[in-house]
């Protein structure tokens, strides 16, 4: 299948490039910030290795989750109802920028106000994130979502690489001037939040506002109301989409704890430099494009829950080869296997949600997606921290542990049946 033919009627090129861009954008978030510098800065030098850093580290994280659980669903509805899903893209991305940028400012000794701006640049990011999935089921045909969804995800992941690049040119520059982390975070940053606001802006522009088709009922609903309204709505009429979201939740808790303390694992237990680690993230990144970018296609080809299938237990295999290895080549070669299983599970997680959502509440399904999955990340960072501090900082143990979320998701994904969900959907 072509580009071209992938796309919805009235779609133009211009509009999946800018939509693909955002990805593009925002993947320098996750990469730079979360991944690699600023967690591991967050641990060694904000908190000076307390004892706590890294449940202080998990725990802000999680509280960004539950803001977000507890305001995304009424936010999609809201732009369901209004045909407001840029509006609030908009102004996400401003947000998350400069709240990245505020991030420079958090050096030795600073921990709350580190604590702050993560926290509102991550809850920023969250409400970008779904609000650009929303669109995805507007671009591309049903047919088609698999592989526009890997396209997306495999062009953004070289934004990744694009902002991670520059950031080791940076880190490198002043490690061989004999300067500590302390000065070149702040650059990396200010670095960080021009890239996303700079790839971010074809998207702001170009994507098209859509007739929104909700009723007004829908929005009347209180956060308290809607949450046990979708649940039993999910149960009776869309049930596999309600599997869906228990499955996502299941899996992502794994992911996020990759996603967020994979430095800090390198560091902390492979004895890895921030050069070093940047460098890992490096490559783990260029695994997930390719992994996107292909696999879209083998979802499209082989069915939704044998892809899944598939990269599940790709990701058990990568758990156990890093926590068996002792070496650091055996550690490259599991971070190379995380990032293939990354870039096709979240890939191949968003195009199901636009198979088994119905349409006109995209906003309001990708929220409730969305809040499966901040749920999942509040869940598996969290319970990595408690076992790493319980345990007297054994972040192998921590990161087996993390195997239950994978077993999870394979065993409720025997539940969902997609032929069902998509009549339902229909």
């Amino acid at each position: 299948m072509s580009m071209t033919s992938a796309l919805q009627k009235q779609v133009k090129k211009r509009e999946l490039f800018a939509w693909a861009l955002y990805d593009f954008a925002n993947s320098g978030y996750t990469t730079v910030v979360l991944t690699t510098v600023f967690s591991a800065y967050f641990v060694g030098v904000v908190a000076a290795h307390h004892p706590a850093a890294t449940l202080i580290l998990t725990a802000t994280l999680s509280a960004s989750y539950l803001l977000l659980m507890c305001t995304l669903p009424q936010m999609g509805a809201w732009a369901d109802r209004t045909g407001n899903k840029k509006s609030l893209l908009l102004f996400s991305t401003i947000a998350c920028v400069l709240a990245t940028v505020l991030l420079a400012k958090a050096e030795a000794g600073t921990v709350w106000w580190a604590v702050l701006f993560l926290l509102l640049s991550n809850y920023a990011y969250g409400v970008g994130e779904a609000m650009i999935a929303a669109f995805l089921p507007e671009i591309a045909k049903r047919e088609a979502l698999g592989r526009v969804s890997g396209w997306g995800w495999g062009f953004g992941y070289f934004g990744g690489m694009l902002t991670l690049g520059l950031s080791l040119w940076l880190v490198m520059s002043s490690e061989r001037q004999g300067l500590g982390a302390s000065s070149y975070v702040p650059w990396v940053m200010g670095l960080t939040a021009g890239v996303f606001a700079l790839a971010a802006t074809p998207a702001l522009i170009f994507l098209r506002q859509r007739k929104p088709v909700v009723e007004a009922k829908q929005l009347r609903l209180s956060f308290w109301q809607r949450l046990p309204s979708l649940y039993k709505e999910c149960r009776s009429s869309y049930p596999d989409l309600g599997w869906l979201l228990i499955c996502g939740a299941c899996y992502h808790a794994g992911i996020a704890v990759i996603i967020t303390l994979s430095s800090v694992y390198a560091t902390q237990a492979m004895g890895f430099s921030m050069s070093q680690t940047m460098m890992l993230i490096f490559t783990v990144n260029i695994a997930a494009a390719v992994g996107a970018l292909t696999f879209g296609h083998v979802q499209d080809r082989i069915g939704h829950k044998r892809a899944l299938a598939i990269t599940l237990c790709g990701w058990l295999v990568m758990v156990i080869v890093a926590v068996v290895t002792t070496s650091v080549s055996g550690f490259w070669w599991a971070a190379a296997l995380a990032g293939l299983c990354i870039g096709s599970s979240q890939s191949a997680g968003r195009a199901m949600v636009g198979l088994l959502a119905p349409a006109g509440r995209l906003a309001e399904m990708y929220s409730l997606w969305a809040f499966s999955v901040q749920l999942a990340a509040v869940v598996g960072p969290l319970a990595y921290g408690l076992v790493s501090w319980f345990s007297g900082g054994n972040h192998r143990l921590a990161l087996s542990a993390t195997a239950l979320f994978f077993i999870a998701g394979l065993v409720v994904l025997r539940q969902i049946q997609f032929e069902r969900g998509e009549r339902a959907a229909q």
